[in-house]
């Protein structure tokens, strides 16, 4: 009988080690899944700056507010250097995308030219292909054509 007891207390102790390490194997893959699936939802950012044509305040808030969109984390437009700096999820927007949404709000970049259309339709003290200058700054009272 304590042959059968020593083979038993065996047989258990080598149930309860592949048990463990089932339990512990599971939770190993699990944890694997888990953060290869988080590294691969992870979006990549990057950040870019070129030049965008405008003149004024007003300028500025159209440009930024073209850039108010799902993919763009941050966009700063200089009224000073024309220079336009934009932070943004490379798998949600592409950079020649960005460079669109300026050229639909009117504004030429160093990449894309505002259709004609649209650039006709901004305020006039924002015509910057004409020579255009106003000190008006977003503030002030300009009635918007965009």
């Amino acid at each position: 009988m304590t042959c059968f007891s020593l083979v038993l207390a065996v047989v258990e102790f080598l149930a309860v080690r592949i048990c463990l390490n089932c339990y512990l194997m599971k939770h190993l893959l699990l944890f694997t899944f888990l953060v290869t699936g988080l590294l691969a939802t992870a979006q990549k950012k990057a950040e870019i700056a070129f030049q965008a044509s405008g003149v004024c305040g007003m300028c500025e808030d159209r440009i930024e507010r073209a850039l108010d969109v799902p993919g763009i984390i941050m966009a700063d437009w200089n009224v000073e250097s024309k220079k336009l700096t934009i932070a943004y999820k490379t798998k949600k927007i592409s950079e020649k995308a960005i460079h669109q949404l300026v050229a639909d709000a009117g504004h030429d970049t160093d990449q894309i030219k505002a259709t004609d259309e649209v650039y006709a339709n901004i305020h006039s003290c924002c015509k910057y292909r004409d020579g255009a200058s106003c000190s008006g700054d977003g503030d002030q009272n300009h009635e918007e054509h965009d």
